[in-house]
């Protein structure tokens, strides 16, 4: 998308599904006012949050994390992109991060790339992905979903009416995700982006409670 980002060892590296993810949050944004708030949850290096706030100059982002470790990177990479004052980083376990930064109910957007991969294909046939990269960035749980569950039931409370969530998931698990969403009865019906072999991997979907004026976008 753009940046160039500082990694580390203990951080999940960013992978072409992201920039999938990145591109049409991007496509929404830009089709919307300029002046935007934006989470990016699960932040990692900050690669989302840096590439949305340095295509969209009017945009501000908060990013959010759960290790030291990560959320050190992903501060020095806002540093490093000269984007802090418009990029802020917060520490803690997803939502309960952003206490006190007075979010509820205004934002426009949140983005994320949830851990996604089952606990069991972490200790099978993805073991691999553990040589180089930390557990907390790919178990999802012993189905895969479990922070997906978290982030969706939590969203809704930083949404603004009309406002967007935008996240990664799994092969396979757009049935799940659907699933998820039509449940809580909060957002509109989803629709997802496909990747290069044509299989949903973004789930794209908007807080119920749209003007008409917006939903015509």
């Amino acid at each position: 998308m753009g940046v160039e980002l500082e990694l580390a060892p203990d951080v999940l590296v960013p992978r072409e599904e992201t920039e999938l993810l990145g591109r049409k949050a991007l496509a929404i944004l830009k089709d919307g006012p300029p002046q935007v708030t934006v989470i990016d949850m699960c932040c990692g290096s900050g690669n989302l949050a840096l590439g949305l706030a340095n295509e969209m100059p009017s945009a501000r982002v908060w990013g959010a994390d759960l290790t030291d470790s990560t959320v050190a990177l992903a501060r020095r990479n806002v540093d490093r992109l000269a984007l802090g004052a418009r990029v802020s980083i917060r520490q803690g376990d997803l939502f309960a991060a952003l206490e006190g930064d007075s979010l509820e109910g205004i934002v426009d957007m949140v983005v994320c790339n949830p851990p996604y991969i089952s606990t069991g294909r972490l200790e099978g046939d993805r073991a691999h992905l553990l040589e180089s990269e930390p557990r907390e960035a790919f178990d999802g749980g012993p189905y895969g979903i479990s922070i997906h569950q978290r982030l969706i039931r939590d969203a809704a409370a930083f949404l603004k009416p009309g406002g967007w969530l935008l996240f990664e998931f799994g092969e396979g698990q757009d049935r799940q995700a659907a699933a998820l969403l039509s449940r809580t009865k909060i957002y509109e019906p989803v629709s997802f982006a496909v990747d290069h072999d044509g299989k949903p991997r973004v789930a794209i979907v908007r807080k119920i409670g749209a003007e008409a004026g917006d939903r015509a976008r």
